[in-house]
C-alpha cells in the first residue's frame, strides 16, 4: 500500500503543475481592476499606476507567472490586495472555520444517509421506502440557498431561538450545518438504497439465506460490507463538494469559511488569495480522492494494492 500511496502522489504532480498555470491565466482573465478597485472610482491615473506596480500588475502575464512560481514553490501565494496580508495566513484563518463546519456537516449526512439508505433497502417497495425515497428526491432538488432562508426564517426569525448570522459557536453552527447537511445525506442514501439492493440480488446472498442464516446477518455481515464501496466514492465526492463548495450557504449566513473568503476575493479582485483558493481546492479533491482509493482496500480485503 506504501508504493501505492507514494506512486499516486508523484501522479498529482503533474496535475497541480496543470492546475496552478490554468489559475493563474483564468483568473486574470476575470474582468476588472484589481488596482482600481482598491483605490476608489475617484484615483486618478497616476495613483493607480502606483498600486499597479505596487502589486505587480504592471508587468506582463509571463513575468507575473514566473514570480507567482517563484513564490509558490517557497511556500508562499504571495500578499492579499485587501487586507496586505499574507495570504496563506488569511486562507488558513478561514478555513478553519469551513473545515468545522464541512466536518460536522459530512459526519451527521454520512451517520444518518447510510442508516436511511439501509432502512430503505431492507424495507423496499414498503410504505418507509417510499417515503424515504421522496424525502430524499426533495433533499437533493431543494436548493441549497432557498433552504438555508427556509432554516433562518423558521429558527432565527420566526421561534427566535437560532442566531442568524452563523460562527464556531455550537448554536452558530447549527443551521449552516443543516442546510449543507440535507443535500449530502439524501445523496448518500439514495446511493446507499441503490447499492444495498443491487449487492441483495446477488448469488452469495441467495447462498446465505438458503443456509438459513437470519435476515440481520445476511444483512450486516454479507450485503453491507459490499454496498460500502459505492458509498464511499459518493461520500469523499459530497465531502469535497462540501469541504470546497459552501459558497452559497457560508454568504447566507455571513459564515467566515473560504466560501465567504471566495466571494470577498472575487468582488475585490485579489489575486493572490484567490490563486490560493483554487489551488487549495484542488488539493482537496485530490487528497480526498486517494483517501477513499485507500479505504476500499479496508472495507474490501478482494483489493489489491501490489
Amino acid at each position: 500500500m506504501s508504493r501505492y500511496f507514494l506512486r499516486r502522489l508523484l501522479e498529482t504532480i503533474p496535475t497541480l503543475l496543470g492546475i496552478m498555470v490554468a489559475i493563474f491565466f483564468f483568473i486574470r482573465a476575470l474582468p476588472g481592476d484589481p488596482a482600481r478597485l482598491y483605490t476608489g472610482p475617484e484615483a486618478t491615473a497616476s495613483e493607480v499606476a502606483i498600486i499597479r506596480q505596487r502589486f505587480g500588475l504592471d508587468r506582463s502575464w509571463p513575468e507575473q507567472f514566473v514570480r507567482y512560481a517563484r513564490e509558490l514553490s517557497r511556500g508562499s501565494l504571495g500578499v492579499s490586495f485587501r487586507s496586505n496580508l499574507p495570504a496563506t495566513q488569511v486562507i488558513k484563518r478561514h478555513f478553519q472555520a469551513t473545515l468545522w463546519l464541512s466536518l460536522t456537516a459530512i459526519c451527521l449526512a454520512t451517520v444518518v444517509g447510510i442508516l436511511v439508505g439501509v432502512g430503505a433497502a431492507a424495507n423496499r417497495n414498503s410504505l418507509l421506502d417510499v417515503g424515504i425515497t421522496v424525502l430524499a428526491i426533495l433533499g437533493i432538488s431543494i436548493p441549497s440557498f432557498f433552504l438555508s432562508i427556509l432554516l433562518i426564517y423558521a429558527f432565527a426569525v420566526n421561534a427566535k431561538i437560532l442566531p442568524v448570522t452563523g460562527s464556531l459557536s455550537f448554536r452558530g453552527l447549527i443551521l449552516p450545518t443543516l442546510a449543507l447537511t440535507m443535500s449530502s445525506l439524501a445523496t448518500i442514501a439514495r446511493f446507499a438504497r441503490s447499492s444495498l439492493l443491487e449487492v441483495l440480488g446477488e448469488d452469495f446472498i441467495r447462498t446465505a439465506k438458503a443456509k438459513g442464516l437470519a435476515a440481520a446477518v445476511v444483512l450486516q455481515k454479507h450485503a453491507l460490507k459490499n454496498a460500502l464501496i459505492p458509498v464511499l466514492t459518493i461520500t469523499g465526492l459530497q465531502f469535497g463538494f462540501l469541504l470546497s463548495g459552501t459558497i452559497i450557504v457560508e454568504t447566507v449566513f455571513n459564515f467566515p469559511g473560504l466560501g465567504w473568503l471566495l466571494i470577498q476575493s472575487i468582488n475585490a479582485r485579489d489575486y493572490p488569495v484567490l490563486q490560493g483558493l483554487m489551488l487549495v481546492f484542488a488539493l482537496e479533491f485530490l487528497l480526498i480522492n486517494l483517501i477513499v482509493d485507500l479505504l476500499y482496500g479496508l472495507v474490501d480485503p478482494r483489493i489489491s494494492y501490489d
